[in-house]
């Protein structure tokens, strides 16, 4: 049987924690800036983590 590929671009977006919860990057933060506020901008600099309803989803993306 060949081996199962984790998806690529999965793999650059989500790390996992000790606990084995997914951590994720917040989106809006790449560009169009300027009209964004400062408080908004520093907030999504923070990272998040997967929606419970999501872990499956992202966790058969990597292959956990």
């Amino acid at each position: 049987m060949p081996k199962v590929k984790t998806k690529s671009g999965a793999k650059k977006r989500f790390k996992l924690t000790g606990t084995g919860k997914i951590k994720r990057k917040h989106a809006f933060k790449s560009h169009i800036l300027t009209k964004k506020e400062t408080k908004q901008k520093r907030n999504l600099t923070n990272t998040g983590l997967v929606h419970k309803s999501d872990e499956n989803n992202v966790k058969h993306m990597l292959n956990i």
